[in-house]
């Protein structure tokens, strides 16, 4: 079992702390992943560093070293779009295998106030453990970048 932190807008992390939560997540998110720049934005949105609606950071730790992190983000909504998203989740690529991932998502689950949403890639292997838990794929994503 790991012990698990909370960071939200009540319990800030220091700055020495968020950068090794976005430096863990720009790791160990590997392909799935984005620049340091935007995992620090949906970080310091879950924190309310910035104008949000909030959202809470999930640290996983085993024998004191991070091995998962995740990241909510409170979306404003309700009923058509749920409540939060899941932005990041990633397990230290050593941690692999091992259930991490599950447990830090169930604790998500428990933390979060109301429906959760999330984004994962066809080809990515999480998505097989997000439907284990129950989310299911209503639609599918249509973006215009501009």
């Amino acid at each position: 079992m790991i012990k698990t932190k909370i960071y939200n807008y009540c319990n800030k992390p220091s700055a020495a702390d968020i950068e090794h939560v976005v430096s863990f997540l720009f790791e160990h998110l590997e392909q799935y992943g984005d620049t340091k720049d935007d995992i620090e934005k949906a970080v310091n949105y879950a924190l309310k560093a910035s104008n949000s609606f909030g959202g809470f950071v999930l640290e996983g730790l085993e024998n004191g070293k991070t091995v998962s992190v995740v990241v909510v983000n409170q979306t404003g909504m309700k009923g058509y779009i749920p409540e939060n998203i899941l932005v990041y989740i990633a397990t230290h690529k050593d941690s692999r295998g091992k259930g991490i991932g599950k447990q830090m998502m169930l604790k998500a689950l428990e933390i979060a106030n109301g429906n959760i949403a999330l984004h994962v890639e066809p080809d990515n292997p999480a998505r097989f453990l997000y439907e284990k838990i129950g989310f299911t794929n209503k639609y599918l994503e249509m973006r215009y970048i501009k």
